[in-house]
């Protein structure tokens, strides 16, 4: 996770004394300005990657990957940037609510548009953080991303100062979906969804192997079980579910 990353480089820019006790050395780097920021994150991912690799390797994987970040660079507005990539994750930034929010509907839509992909699932919150040389650190970053992983495939989740920040921006319904507890996060935390009148409309299926948004009338492969018919981004996942059909089917 990006946020992981955050800590662990926080933690190397900030040692402790020398471990033999020794002095430090007279000749240390130079000092790195941090200075406190407002700044707006953006973290998306693509739902079921982890299954997309497995079910169709690391090369079409990376594939899909160089995809998604090609349609996030085309996506963003003026104002808001990528500031970090870990595998299929990114972190965009940006001084205005407004510049994130538009970027991610325009992500999510170029998203639905390709034809066999994975979904995107994304969280937005803004606050205060230490900056240093393009590095963010604090616990907004960390509660967006605990915000993006709380999403599912299509979803768009902020919290309330940003859709407050935003409720000027038309063709948006700011939907709540109650107060969520986080790990580590000492406050229940109000989510809303983002919906716009793309993302109302008829959601695709999506394969149970790979995870891959799959549209009914498109897919290559269909098949009954259970009472339910299931289709499929490709032969081979339709024969990996007739092989072992429990094996991609969520008990509730």
């Amino acid at each position: 996770m990006i946020a992981e990353n955050v800590l662990r480089r926080w933690m190397s820019c900030c040692p402790g004394p020398p471990r033999d006790g020794g002095l430090a050395p007279a000749h240390s780097e130079p000092a790195v300005t941090r200075r406190e920021a407002e700044v707006v994150f953006l973290i998306a991912d693509l739902a079921g990657y982890t299954a997309l690799t497995a079910a169709h390797g690391g090369l079409e994987a990376a594939k899909i990957v160089g995809r998604y970040v090609e349609l996030a660079e085309r996506a963003l507005v003026a104002g808001a940037r990528i500031a970090e990539r870990v595998g299929d994750e990114l972190l965009v930034v940006a001084d205005a609510p407004l510049d994130l929010v538009r970027s991610a509907i325009r992500l999510r839509d170029a998203i639905e548009a390709e034809p066999m992909f994975p979904g995107l699932r994304a969280g937005i919150h803004m606050g205060r953080v230490v900056t240093e040389a393009e590095r963010y650190f604090g616990p907004a970053l960390n509660l967006t991303a605990r915000i993006a992983s709380h999403a599912h495939a299509g979803q768009t989740l902020c919290t309330e100062p940003v859709a407050q920040a935003c409720s000027g921006l038309g063709g948006i319904e700011w939907r709540p979906i109650g107060t969520v507890r986080f790990k580590n996060v000492p406050e229940a935390v109000s989510l809303l969804e983002v919906v716009t009148a793309s993302s109302s409309a008829p959601a695709a299926a999506i394969d149970p192997v790979c995870r891959m948004q799959v549209r009914p009338e498109a897919a290559p492969a269909r098949l009954p079980y259970g009472g339910a018919t299931y289709c499929f981004c490709s032969f081979e996942c339709a024969k990996a579910f007739a092989d072992h059909p429990e094996n991609y089917l969520t008990v509730s």
